[in-house]
C-alpha cells in the first residue's frame, strides 16, 4: 500500500511516476532489513547502506526523496551524514529523518541546526514512522507542486521574452519608419525655410510636424500631438502624415481645386473641421489630436493660423519680441461640429514662427514642476540669437537640463518657421 500525497493535483502527478525512492541508511543490518520490509509494503522503493559514507556515495549518484538515517553510526554519524547530503548539489528536496535514541531538547536542535526534517524514536513504532512519513510526503508533494509552477512561470517568462524581443524589433523597425515621416529636418521655400525637431519619448510616438507647398508662393505648416502613446498613437501619425502631405488634391485633405482649375487649399479653420468630421464620422477611433496649422503666404508674409488645442504658437519678432498667438480651441476628434477659430497676422522679414507640442510645454522637472509656456519663451530668450536648427537643439539640451537628465515623459517637437522675405 502506497502512500498517497494530501492534495489531488500532487496524487495525479504522482500515480504516473514511479514510487518514490527512499534511502535506509543503519549499521545493523537486522535493523535496514526490518525498515526495509515495512517501507515496501508501503510502496516505497527501498535502497539500503551500512553506514554514512557508503550512504553519501549513493547520493552523489542518485536522488532520493527520503533519507531514513540512525544516528549513532560506526564511522560517518548520522548528523555528520545529514550536514554532508544537505551541502550535495542535488535537483530537488531530499526529506531527512534521523532514527535516534536521543530525546535531549539541545540533541534535537542539533539535528535540526543540521539539515534534518524529523526524528523517530527507537524502537521504531510502525504507525508512527508511518505517520512521519506521511507528513514528508506531504511536503514533498508541496515541494513537487512548488517546482511544477516555478516551471511553468519561467516556461511563461521564456515566451513572453520572446514575444517581447520580437516586438522590441518591430518597434525599432516601426521607430525607424515612422522617422522617414519627418524626412527632411530642414525645408528650404526660398522666401522662407522651416526647421524640423521630433523627439519620440518610446520606440514610436503620437507627435508629427510638418509642412508642405500648396504653390509656389503659398505653404503649410503644422504640429500635431495625438493623445496617447505607442503603436496606436503612432499609427494615426502615419494616417495623418499621409493627410497633409503629397501635391495631390486627392491625397491631401487640405487641398482643393480651384473654379479655374488650380491647386488651391482650404482656410486652416475648415482644414481642422475636416479633420474633425474625419475623425469623428470616419475613422470613428477612441483617440483624438492637437494641432496648429498656418497658411503662409510668401510673398506677403500673411499667416492664417488654426490652434486645436495645442500649445500656442511664438512669434519670435526680429526685434526680439516673442508673442503668444492663437486662441486655444478645442482638439480635433471630440465634439462633432465643433468651431475653430482663425488668427490672422503678417510676419516680416527676419521674424520666426514656433510650433511646439505639450511635450514641451508640460514636461516635469524633478520636483513635478512644468516647464510652461513662462520656462519655454525663457529658454527662447536665452538662445535667440541662434539660427532655428541651433535653437531646436539647444531647446532640446534646455529642457533635458530643466529634467535634470530624466527621459522625457512625453513626445518632444517642434517647428520653426523663418519668414526670409520676398525680393
Amino acid at each position: 500500500m502506497s502512500v498517497s500525497p494530501s492534495n489531488p493535483a500532487s496524487q495525479a502527478r504522482r500515480s504516473s511516476f514511479a514510487p518514490r525512492p527512499i534511502l535506509v541508511v543503519d549499521d545493523s543490518k537486522a535493523q535496514r532489513r526490518i525498515l526495509q520490509m515495512q517501507l515496501s509494503r508501503w510502496g516505497y522503493e527501498v535502497t539500503e547502506a551500512a553506514s554514512g559514507e557508503e550512504a553519501l556515495t549513493l547520493c552523489l549518484t542518485r536522488n532520493f526523496d527520503i533519507v531514513l538515517s540512525d544516528w549513532m553510526m560506526t564511522g560517518m554519524s548520522g548528523l555528520e551524514f545529514c550536514k554532508a547530503f544537505r551541502a550535495l548539489p542535488r535537483e530537488g528536496y531530499g526529506y531527512f529523518v534521523l532514527l535516534t535514541s536521543k530525546s535531549e531538547k539541545t540533541e534535537v536542535a542539533d539535528g535540526l541546526e543540521n539539515g534534518a526534517d524529523d526524528f523517530v524514536s527507537k524502537p521504531v513504532n510502525s504507525d508512527e514512522l508511518r505517520a512521519r512519513l506521511r507528513a514528508g510526503e506531504r511536503i514533498l508533494g508541496m515541494q513537487d507542486e512548488l517546482v511544477e509552477k516555478n516551471r511553468l512561470i519561467s516556461s511563461t517568462l521564456d515566451k513572453l521574452q520572446s514575444l517581447y524581443d520580437s516586438l522590441d524589433r518591430d518597434l525599432i523597425e516601426a521607430r525607424k519608419l515612422q522617422q522617414t515621416l519627418v524626412r527632411d529636418r530642414f525645408r528650404d521655400f526660398g522666401a522662407g525655410t522651416a526647421a524640423l525637431m521630433l523627439r519620440p519619448s518610446g520606440h514610436v510616438g503620437g507627435d508629427l510636424v510638418g509642412s508642405f507647398a500648396i504653390s509656389p508662393h503659398r505653404i503649410v505648416v503644422y504640429s500635431v500631438d495625438v493623445s496617447g502613446h505607442g503603436v496606436a498613437s503612432a499609427m494615426m501619425t502615419a494616417r495623418l502624415a499621409g493627410l497633409l502631405s503629397g501635391g495631390s488634391v486627392d491625397q491631401n485633405i487640405a487641398l482643393k481645386t480651384a473654379a479655374d482649375g488650380s491647386k488651391d487649399a482650404w482656410p486652416p479653420a475648415e482644414v481642422a473641421a475636416r479633420l474633425n468630421r474625419m475623425m469623428l464620422e470616419e475613422m470613428q477611433v477612441d483617440q483624438y489630436f492637437t494641432i496648429a496649422y498656418a497658411e503662409i503666404n510668401l510673398l506677403t508674409g500673411e499667416v492664417q493660423l488654426v490652434q486645436a488645442g495645442h500649445p500656442h504658437p511664438l512669434l519670435l519678432r526680429k526685434s526680439g519680441e516673442i508673442e503668444e498667438l492663437g486662441s486655444g480651441g478645442l482638439p480635433i476628434g471630440l465634439i462633432n461640429a465643433a468651431d475653430f477659430d482663425q488668427t490672422n497676422f503678417v510676419m516680416a522679414a527676419g521674424d520666426r514662427l514656433f510650433l511646439v507640442s505639450d511635450g514641451v510645454t508640460e514636461c516635469p522637472n524633478v520636483a513635478g514642476e512644468e516647464l510652461e509656456a513662462e520656462g519655454l519663451i525663457s529658454i527662447l530668450r536665452q538662445n535667440i540669437r541662434l539660427d532655428s536648427p541651433q535653437l531646436l537643439e539647444a531647446l532640446l539640451w534646455d529642457l533635458n537640463s530643466f529634467a535634470e537628465g530624466r527621459d522625457f515623459p512625453d513626445d518632444v517637437s517642434g517647428l520653426i518657421f523663418d519668414y526670409l522675405g520676398h525680393g
